[in-house]
């Protein structure tokens, strides 16, 4: 057995604990051997022995996997570095990539086969969170986020604008908007026959039927019947009203001695939208989770979904809060039958990718083993809980269970993916295909192979979407050698980006997606920002996209709006009589590589905006990653503006100097001067919080400082410019010395 290595934080090697000639961290394995397996009967040394064969078969293919990646950049390199000043055709890059085998052999028209999806992926179309799994309050706070309130997401956001009151308490002014704001929605989602939510007095139920008393003593029902879906209490005095309407429910509250309901004319207390359909559990880039213990954390977290006694505790203002997850939902149907409704966001998890490994386990070499094949193993056996429903609280009603895998380059990778979530089906006796497959568009293989990543999941595969920021930083480091890339800004209006949209949707309708699987549209980055969002991400919807992410449980429950104003499976319907049978192919829009053409389009004072830009989000983000272990939190920006930031944002912003660095476009003391002055921004823009450890003046000390600057010095060098390799080693330095 090795010494403990500089970089290892707390558990010497030589106290690890054999099993089935792996060495595992005595945290891990406790959690493993006490925790999980002792729930589902499953032997401890059986588990051990078959986690030991699935790394014999799986971590060399994994290896040759990676070597592949490394081959093809450097061919990919050594093309561009031989081509220098020559305009080259869509055609040639085509030509030369399909030489090489990174653009694979075309597959025939199929449809995918994946079945027993749960409907949240299925049919129901509406927002999705992305929560780091790491933080148990994040977790319960997105899970229990399936059902927001209209009204609270309304006032407490920007989406209103109301003059600016100096009361404490309730503003009634800006209550009073935020309810005509609510009623004028219930008219475009659920208009009435005659008449208008707004001002109506009383909803009651007539045989099955329910009527409205409208504001001039008219009744009258809904213009659409079928959408009254049930109630609570009786039918002269119900407590709630359900509607459904485009698979989405809305709820209307009753309470006439409620603090809104005692003045409402129909003493509405509240508008309840069903708004967070599912949840992405992040093992991986809102995640800082560097060894055993981390990795603890965030299993521990996760089986405490899938065993549904997930809780925790904090602080609000002088009170100890304690939560836990939702309960379901019960209604009683026009027809007088019991509906029950999750109370829950259906939750998907994202395992980490390809590339990195974790020494929380050693293989029989006393090697780290790749951490993507041991978050297979072990979040799929938690989940055992959930499928052989021995839970307080379901999470699918069909069994399975629903693993994101990101940063996959191409088929073969999506392949390999596949091979092992059979072979863990196979140990842990599931069904075929019982863990299903989200594969994310974030890399530019997959992007150009992507009706062949598909076909290579085809039976279980349940969610592709895109991401500008990881697919730009694959775009950016991939094409390294190509040129300097545009300013950020401008790479967002490429002609590659746009086909990279419509590519996505249109492949995964001719793939058979719809009524199957998740279309899947990026993040909006500023959970500050809802009226721009609510403006804008209606276009994710009517582009035929039947889920979108979300910052927050807020902006889930206002984004929800677009999805009632939009029928996405109208839309996909429409859109698939355009690319049925069809040959789809963006390729050519995709390899317009966003390079700059003319340099002298960048003047001193645009090169220095940007490297200010890139840079001061960077060490806003590194900071916290490295001394607070914090992967996805709400970093202000050089003006001050509140963005979500994980590790994608990182990529990109330290891919794009990296470029500009590589391509002279700016200096080595140019970027450490703006590294330093930068620094000292953040530094101000976090002086409030407590604990927080200055970068600077003694830059050389800190050791965020020097992530950041190795992001960019080392930039052109990492793998497929991913931002993991230089945050692991530096958080597991940072946690050694602290």
């Amino acid at each position: 057995m090795p010494a403990n290595s500089p970089e290892t934080t707390n558990t010497p090697y030589s106290d690890y604990l054999s099993r089935a000639g792996l060495s595992v961290a005595p945290i891990l394995c406790g959690f493993i051997e006490n925790e999980v397996l002792p729930g589902l009967s499953i032997n401890a040394d059986d588990f051990w022995r078959n986690f030991a064969s699935v790394l014999a078969e799986f971590a060399p293919r994994n290896a040759e996997l990676l070597l592949e990646r490394e081959n093809l950049q450097q061919q990919i390199n050594q093309w561009h570095q031989a081509n220098v000043g020559k305009k080259i055709g869509a055609s040639e890059q085509l030509s030369f990539l399909r030489s090489i085998g990174y653009i694979t052999d075309d597959v025939e028209n199929f449809s995918i086969t994946t079945d027993n999806s749960d409907d949240a992926i299925a049919r129901i179309a509406g927002p999705q969170l992305v929560v780091p799994v790491k933080n148990a309050r994040y977790a319960l706070n997105a899970t229990n986020a399936r059902w927001g309130s209209l009204y609270d997401a309304l006032y407490g956001s920007n989406v209103i604008e109301t003059p600016t009151s100096t009361s404490k308490g309730y503003d009634k002014v800006r209550g009073d908007a935020v309810i005509q704001y609510t009623r004028e929605f219930l008219d475009k989602a659920i208009p009435l026959a005659n008449g208008s939510h707004i001002g109506a007095t009383a909803y009651t139920i007539v045989e099955q039927q329910l009527i409205i008393t409208l504001a001039d003593g008219e009744q009258s029902g809904l213009k659409n019947p079928a959408l009254f879906a049930g109630f609570t209490g009786d039918d002269n005095t119900p407590s709630s009203i359900l509607f459904k309407n485009n698979q989405l429910h809305i709820e209307l509250l009753f309470n006439k001695t409620g603090v809104i309901g005692k003045d409402d004319s129909a003493s509405i207390q509240d508008v309840i939208l069903e708004s967070a359909i599912t949840t992405i559990q992040d093992c991986e880039d809102s995640v800082a989770a560097v060894d055993a213990e981390d990795k603890t954390m965030v299993y521990r977290n996760w089986l405490g979904l899938m065993r549904g006694n997930l809780q925790t505790s904090f602080k609000k203002g002088n009170e100890i809060v304690q939560r836990g997850l939702a309960d379901d939902r019960q209604f009683i149907s026009p027809q007088g039958d019991a509906i029950c409704l999750s109370g829950r966001s259906l939750l998907l998890v994202r395992n980490v990718g390809h590339l990195m490994t974790n020494d929380a386990i050693l293989d029989t070499d006393a090697k780290a083993i790749p951490e993507g094949i041991m978050d297979g193993i072990i979040t799929s056996t938690i989940s055992l809980y959930d499928m052989r429903k021995l839970n307080r609280l379901s999470n699918s009603s069909t069994g399975s269970m629903y693993i994101v895998k990101p940063k996959m380059h191409g088929p073969d990778e999506v392949k390999f993916t596949c091979d092992l979530f059979s072979k863990i089906e196979s140990l842990l006796s599931l069904p075929a295909n019982s863990i299903k497959l989200g594969i994310m568009d974030e890399e530019r293989r997959t992007s150009l192979n992507l009706k062949a990543c598909i076909h290579a999941a085809k039976d279980r595969v349940i969610f592709i979407n895109t991401g500008f920021l990881d697919r730009t930083g694959d775009e950016i480091h991939t094409a390294m050698e190509a040129g300097p890339m545009l300013p950020k800004e401008s790479i967002k209006d490429a002609e590659w980006i746009a086909a990279y949209e419509k590519s996505n949707v249109a492949i995964g309708l001719q793939c058979g997606f719809s009524g199957k699987a998740q279309i899947g549209k990026g993040m909006w980055a500023m959970p500050d920002e809802m009226k721009a969002m609510v403006e804008s991400k209606g276009a994710h919807p009517a582009s035929g996209a039947n889920c979108a992410w979300v910052p927050s449980p807020t902006a889930a429950t206002l984004h929800a709006m677009h999805y009632h104003q939009c029928n996405v499976i109208d839309v996909q319907q429409s859109m698939l009589k355009e690319v049925a049978n069809k040959d789809i192919d963006y390729r050519s829009s995709l390899l317009h590589i966003p390079v700059l053409e003319n340099r002298d389009a960048l003047d001193d004072e645009t090169i220095q905006k940007q490297l200010d830009n890139n840079i001061q989000g960077m060490l806003g983000y590194v900071v916290r990653w490295i001394n607070d272990g914090v992967g996805c939190s709400k970093v202000p920006n050089i003006y001050n503006v509140g963005l979500m930031e994980d590790r994608a944002t990182l990529r990109i912003s330290s891919q794009h100097v990296a470029n500009w660095l590589h391509h002279n476009i700016c200096s080595d003391e140019q970027v450490l001067t703006t590294l330093k002055r930068m620094a000292v921004i953040v530094d101000e823009q976090n002086a409030s919080d407590e604990g927080y450890q200055a970068m600077g003046p003694e830059f050389s000390d800190s050791l965020a400082f020097q992530t950041a600057c190795a992001l960019i010095f080392k930039g052109a060098q990492q793998p497929s410019g991913y931002t993991e390799p230089l945050l692991h080693q530096m958080r597991r330095l940072q946690k050694q010395q602290t």
